[in-house]
């Protein structure tokens, strides 16, 4: 039976992760995410291929890791929320999260469009904010009213905010990341619950 891995391993294996994470991103930037091979990232990041694969299934894993943590974050931030504040507020509060991710307006503009620019990964980004739906539906589901529809409520709520965060995080890359982020996500939120 293998070791229980103690707290520090588990910090460390999560800071290389990072740092592997974001030198590929870097590269993908820089050379595009096709012309990058894993080779070059594990070298620029001063590892071997093989460590690379001990963190990483393959090259689309590695360059949409950091949404599965993001999902993570913001569901704890989510499950934080006072427990009477609206579902719709909760979430927007939990999304500002983002915010605080130790990442560049550069860095956050270069891999938004990394991701919206390749086929493969705007397939694969749509796969990872599924699994924060499932995430966020839970949290929501207790914010609603009593009913025997409020897991399907709840579920169409973090679908629908997850969405309009992605509107607004791809008008914020065509407005070359010149405006707020949350301002276009309010926006598309409003174009959404807007009374018929």
């Amino acid at each position: 039976m293998a070791p229980k891995p103690t707290p520090l391993r588990e910090q460390t294996r999560s800071v290389v992760r990072s740092l592997l994470a974001r030198t590929a991103i870097e590269l993908f930037a820089a050379k595009g995410y096709d012309n990058t091979t894993l080779e070059e990232v594990a070298s620029a990041a001063g590892v071997s291929r093989r460590t690379l694969f001990n963190y990483f299934r393959n090259k689309e894993d590695l360059a949409l890791s950091s949404l599965a943590e993001q999902g993570e974050l913001i569901a704890a931030r989510l499950a934080q929320r006072p427990a009477d504040e609206d579902a719709w507020a909760a979430l927007r509060a939990a999304f500002q999260v983002l915010e605080e991710i130790d990442m560049t307006a550069e860095g956050r503009l270069e891999f938004i469009t990394l991701l919206f620019g390749n086929d493969s990964l705007r397939a694969g980004h749509a796969e990872k904010q599924a699994r924060w739906q499932d995430l966020f539906a839970p949290l929501i589901e207790p914010r609603l009213p009593d009913s025997d529809r409020r897991t399907l409520q709840a579920r169409a709520i973090a679908a629908a905010a997850i969405i309009c965060l992605q509107a607004a995080n791809e008008e914020w890359v065509r407005l070359g990341g010149q405006v707020d982020l949350f301002d276009l996500y309010d926006t598309a939120v409003q174009a959404i619950r807007r009374p018929a």
